[in-house]
C-alpha cells in the first residue's frame, strides 16, 4: 500500500519551508518513526519521520525545492520492507562487510531513534556497531552518546590511518577557486530582519562597564555546593546578567516595550531572549517570565536551549515572543560590539569579553576584570536617560549581586 509522505503542517508565521536534507534514497528501507526528510523553514528545521515500515518508493520534491505547508514530498511502499531484505541479501557483499552484518540482530538495520541517528552521523559512528539497549533493540540516543564517547578514548594511533582523509583541504593549495553554495533559509532570514532593524528604527548605542571580581568571586565560593544542590546545573555568568535585566526592566518599562504602529505596547512580565549561535546561523531562544525563575531554572534553560540549538531541536514556540534580548559575544573573544535590535523589541544588552585592566578604585590603581556592556535600543521609545539608567541600574546590582538577592 502506497502511502504519502507530507510535509508538516507548519505554523501561521511559517509561510513555506525548503527540503534541506532526504536521509533516504528510492529503495531504500525504512523503519516506523526514522527520519526521512528534514524540512528547514526560517526559523526551525522540522523533520518527517516514516509512518510505518517500507520501503521509499519516490521522492516527489529533491532538496532546495520550495514546499508548502501539508504538501506531498515522496511516495512510501508499506510493508516492502521484507521483501527488500531478501534482494539485498542475496548481492554479494564484501569479505569486509562480514564483521558489520554479524553486529546486526539477522543482518537487519537496527532501528534507531531519530535524535540517535542525527547523533550517529554527526559523529561519525556505524549505527551496526552500537547495541541498542532501548525496546525491542532500538539504539537510543544514550547508545549512541556512550559509542561516542567509546571512540574518543580509543588509543590515538588507532584512529590516525584515517587523520589523512578527514584533513584533505577543501581546495588544492595554489587554485584560484569560488564555492557557490545558496543562503540557509534561517541565515536569509535573520539578514533579511537585521537589515530592517536598521532601516527602520532610530537605533542608538551606549556603553558602561561592570567590575565582575564580586561575581565570580561569589561563583568561584557556591558553584560547587550550587551543582550538587541543583542536580547538575552549573552556576554560570548568564544567569546574574538575566535577574540584572528583570529587575532593570521593571525599573525601566520604556526598555521592555515594544511599537506596534503608533502604539506603545508595555508588557507587564520579562520574556529574555538570549541570543545563541548553532551551526545554522543566530537563534534567539526565550525564557518565559524570567522574573519568575531562580538562578537554577535559568542556568537549566539556557544550557537546554544550547543543546537543542546544536542539535537543531528548537521549536518555533521556543523562539516566538520575547520583551528584550541579552547577547554574549563575549563566549568568542569579544571585547566591545553594538548588538542589533531584534524587532519589535526596543532594546538589546551585548555582554563582551572579561578582561583585567588598571582601575582606579579610592585613589589606588587595582587590576580588575572588566566587562563592557553595551545597549542598543530604538530611540524613538527609548530617552537616552532611559537607557543609561538602565545600564547603570545593571552595574550597581552586578557589582553587588546580594541586592539581586535581597530585591533592594
Amino acid at each position: 500500500m502506497a502511502i504519502e509522505i507530507k510535509a508538516p503542517t507548519f505554523p501561521e508565521s511559517v509561510a513555506d519551508g525548503t527540503v534541506a536534507t532526504w536521509h533516504k534514497q528510492p529503495g531504500d528501507a525504512v523503519k516506523r518513526d526514522e527520519l526521512i526528510v528534514d524540512i528547514e523553514t526560517d526559523k526551525v528545521v522540522m523533520e518527517v519521520l516514516a509512518e510505518t515500515d517500507g520501503v521509499l518508493t519516490e521522492i516527489v520534491k529533491n532538496e532546495g525545492d520550495t514546499v508548502l505547508s501539508g504538501e506531498l514530498l515522496g511516495k512510501l511502499e508499506a510493508g516492502a520492507a521484507a521483501a527488500a531484505a531478501p534482494a539485498q541479501a542475496s548481492a554479494p557483499a564484501p569479505a569486509a562487510a562480514a564483521p558489520v552484518a554479524a553486529a546486526s540482530a539477522g543482518g537487519e538495520e537496527p532501528i534507531l531513534a531519530p535524535a540517535a541517528r542525527k547523533l550517529a552521523e554527526e559523529n561519525g559512528i556505524d549505527p551496526n556497531s552500537v547495541r541498542g539497549t532501548g525496546k525491542d533493540g532500538r539504539v537510543t540516543k544514550e547508545d549512541v552518546v556512550a559509542a561516542v564517547e567509546a571512540k574518543k578514548s580509543a588509543p590515538a594511533a588507532a584512529a590516525k590511518p584515517a587523520a589523512p582523509a578527514a584533513a584533505a583541504p577543501i581546495f588544492a593549495e595554489g587554485d584560484r577557486v569560488e564555492k557557490r553554495v545558496p543562503m540557509t533559509r534561517l541565515r536569509a532570514k535573520v539578514a533579511e530582519r537585521l537589515v530592517e532593524a536598521q532601516s527602520s528604527m532610530a537605533m542608538l548605542t551606549t556603553f558602561n562597564e561592570v567590575n565582575m571580581k564580586p561575581i565570580m568571586e561569589l561563583r568561584s565560593k557556591y558553584k560547587d555546593l550550587f551543582e550538587k544542590t541543583h542536580n547538575g546545573v552549573r552556576l554560570g555568568f548568564m544567569s546574574f546578567f538575566v535577574k540584572a535585566a528583570v529587575e532593570a526592566l521593571k525599573r525601566q518599562p520604556g526598555v521592555n516595550a515594544s511599537i506596534d504602529g503608533n502604539d506603545i505596547v508595555y508588557h507587564g512580565y520579562q520574556d529574555i531572549g538570549v541570543a545563541v549561535s548553532s551551526d545554522r546561523g543566530l537563534v534567539v531562544p526565550v525564557l518565559r517570565n524570567a522574573e519568575h525563575m531562580s538562578l537554577a531554572e535559568i542556568e537549566g534553560g539556557i544550557n537546554e536551549f544550547g543543546k537543542k540549538a546544536k542539535a537543531g531541536k528548537l521549536t518555533i514556540e521556543e523562539m516566538t515572543g520575547g520583551t528584550f534580548t541579552i547577547s554574549n559575544g563575549g563566549v568568542f573573544g569579544s571585547l566591545l560590539s553594538t548588538p542589533i535590535v531584534n524587532p519589535p523589541q526596543t532594546a538589546i544588552l551585548g555582554m563582551h569579553k572579561i578582561q583585567e585592566r588598571p582601575m582606579a578604585v579610592n585613589g589606588q590603581v587595582v587590576i580588575l576584570p572588566m566587562m563592557y556592556l553595551a545597549l542598543s535600543y530604538d530611540h524613538r521609545l527609548i530617552d537616552g536617560k532611559e537607557a543609561v539608567t538602565f545600564l547603570v541600574t545593571m552595574k550597581d546590582l552586578l557589582e553587588d549581586p546580594a541586592r539581586l538577592l535581597l530585591d533592594i
